[in-house]
């Protein structure tokens, strides 16, 4: 049912500006920047930019070989219950199916908007981003990503140096630096994340001196009510740590490290909730795209429940009351953007996932006002990303404007992929994963318990009977996203009342990693925003990526995995752990410290 409010009573976004740090207050429009409109005026004789000549430039064209947008075979968005076929191999449309991309060196077309060359993307040029390509983000992100953004006159983009490059902008205008040498504890602010959380966001704002709150989470994601959850936090906080945090950083989308997938309707207890208490949201959406419909279904066949209730991709239109004109995009769990009334969201995008995360490239998308001033931000600081980069995706998506343009885009007739091709692309890509997150939950899912039987001596001699059934781990079937959370049950191993879980979980760990396993994992307490955390349950954790081995490789690695813990719960001596503690300690940091 259709909830969001009618064109007349849409309100226009709130105004955030005091959350505004005093820097981004301070900021104006780059003088430079400004004579770039006159650049295009025809026949003009610009002796006002320090622009260096463009016949100079090395490159005469820019080509690569591109896959075509049907490459890979997509899932279905209403799988059959439970999956029949979605645990073989990644099927391909065409495993050859490829063309050709040119960026020529130069284009006659007097359009900026469809303009795509090496003269014009290897200039200087605005701080939105390339203009063809920034065109064409606009209108996708407003009519096919988010048709239903219920805040008067849309959002605004603005492209960036991928999603890191736009949270850092989001911190430097949103938030103050503080020091303890030098500021009073009551102006210190706050960034609340998930209790276990992506680092490099936490590792951005713990140096601007921001307090690092951690709020609950459960199966889907960030809590809104219970004990720890978001209400429990805002209600309760305590003045002496400084502010009440102004800003929320989460990902929602198979969220990093936990796999959790937010519904619609937790979206609009926490949204309701950033409304009461004046907060903005930081949505780092990277894995959007992957949304697995089977995760439900399998879920229920093998537990008797599915993942989520709530979040259901796949089984319904969620945007409503305006489609976006696919039933892909149509299919997945929306935004925060979908409930922003108050245009209180900030939107991070990025094409890390979609095409390569070499590229460099995202775009934030947030309410007019705001993303005015991450343009001023953005002028001062990387300007705008890679020439190379937007002008070849710029091509690769839109195609020339004419066959005499020198250039050709991504299409097998020279074309460009347009919208379609590019939703298509993201159908396939979403089919890969979601075919890779089958085959490594279902061995999982039959790994889980460590079976003894044995003879009872009332039975004859050729039957038996089951003597301990032990659970070694568990998870949640991920609706979204490259990994799976995995919860150790440590209590169940032999060792765990002579020595601490800690030194346990850390053997573990190396001990997958040698022979004949040969399995590397991402331990919990490397995603643990605080030490608090990291001690009482970090160690508990651990995070397995389905998507970074090779396609051939996905089944053999959970096997070993799953016999490596197997094996391990076979030790019953401290002697045979001590020395893999000793040697973990340094590599667990040294190893996976930088973990994406």
């Amino acid at each position: 049912m259709d909830t969001s409010p009618s064109r007349e009573t849409r309100r226009t976004p709130v105004d955030l500006s005091h959350h505004y740090s005093r820097i981004t207050k301070n900021r104006t429009a780059s003088s430079i920047k400004e004579f770039y409109k006159f650049f295009a005026i025809p026949g003009i004789g610009n002796l006002a930019g320090g622009l260096p000549n463009n016949n100079y430039f090395p490159f005469d064209t820019l080509e690569a070989t591109a896959a075509l947008p049907n490459r890979f075979t997509p899932t279905s968005n209403n799988p059959v219950k439970p999956p029949s076929s979605l645990d073989s191999e990644t099927l391909s449309s065409d495993r050859s199916a490829a063309t050709r991309v040119v960026v020529p060196k130069a284009t006659d077309s007097p359009d900026i908007l469809r303009k795509i060359d090496l003269k014009s993307a290897l200039q200087y040029g605005t701080a939105q981003g390339y203009p063809p390509l920034y065109s064409f983000l606009r209108q996708f992100t407003r009519e096919n990503l988010h048709p239903n953004v219920p805040y008067e006159g849309g959002p605004e983009i603005i492209l960036t140096c991928g999603a890191t490059d736009g949270f850092s902008k989001a911190l430097e205008a949103l938030s103050n630096p503080w020091t303890e040498d030098r500021d009073w504890p009551r102006d210190r602010e706050g960034l609340l994340v998930e209790e276990f959380a992506y680092m490099n966001a936490v590792q951005a704002a713990r140096p601007r001196g921001l307090n690092i709150v951690p709020v609950a989470i459960d199966g889907e994601g960030m809590m809104a009510s219970g004990k720890g959850g978001l209400e429990d936090v805002l209600a309760n906080w305590d003045e002496r740590k400084g502010k009440r945090p102004h800003l929320i950083y989460t990902v929602t989308i198979g969220q990093n490290p936990t796999s959790g997938t937010l519904g619609v309707q937790r979206r609009k207890d926490i949204y309701a909730l950033c409304v009461k208490y004046d907060v903005i949201i930081v949505e780092d959406d990277p894995y959007w795209y992957l949304q697995y419909p089977s995760a439900n279904a399998s879920s229920m066949a093998a537990r008797g429940h599915p993942t989520s209730f709530d979040a259901q991709p796949g089984l319904q239109n969620y945007n409503t009351p305006k489609s976006s004109g696919f039933p892909f995009l149509d299919s997945l769990v929306p935004s925060y953007l979908s409930v922003d009334t108050e245009g209180r969201v900030v939107r991070l995008d990025t094409f890390s996932k979609t095409v390569a995360p070499g590229c460099r490239l995202g775009w934030i998308t947030t309410q007019p006002n705001l993303c005015e001033r991450l343009l001023r931000i953005t002028e001062t600081s990387t300007q705008q990303p890679s020439g190379f980069v937007q002008s070849v995706i710029a091509e690769l998506i839109m195609g020339p404007q004419s066959a005499n343009d020198g250039g050709r885009g991504g299409a097998k007739d020279g074309a460009g992929w347009q919208v379609g091709g590019w939703v298509r692309w993201l159908e396939g890509l979403r089919g890969n994963y979601e075919r890779r997150m089958q085959t490594m939950c279902t061995i999982l899912e039959d790994g889980k318990y460590l079976v003894k039987s044995g003879r009872r001596q009332s039975l004859p001699d050729d039957e038996w009977s089951v003597v301990e059934k032990t659970q070694l781990y568990d998870f949640i079937w991920p609706l979204g996203g490259m990994f799976i959370w995995l919860q150790l049950n440590l209590k169940s191993h032999p060792l765990f009342k002579k020595t601490t879980p800690e030194k346990l979980a850390r053997a573990l760990w190396i001990h997958l990693t040698t022979k004949p396993y040969l399995v590397l994992v991402s331990p919990g307490t490397i995603f643990s925003p605080t030490d608090v955390i990291k001690k009482e349950k970090g160690w508990d954790f651990f995070r397995l990526c389905f998507a970074a081995v090779d396609e051939p490789d996905v089944e053999d690695t959970s096997l070993r995995f799953v016999d490596g813990v197997r094996a391990f719960w076979g030790k019953k001596s401290l002697d045979d752990i001590e020395e893999d503690v000793v040697w973990g300690e340094d590599e667990e940091r040294s190893t996976t410290g930088g973990c994406c």
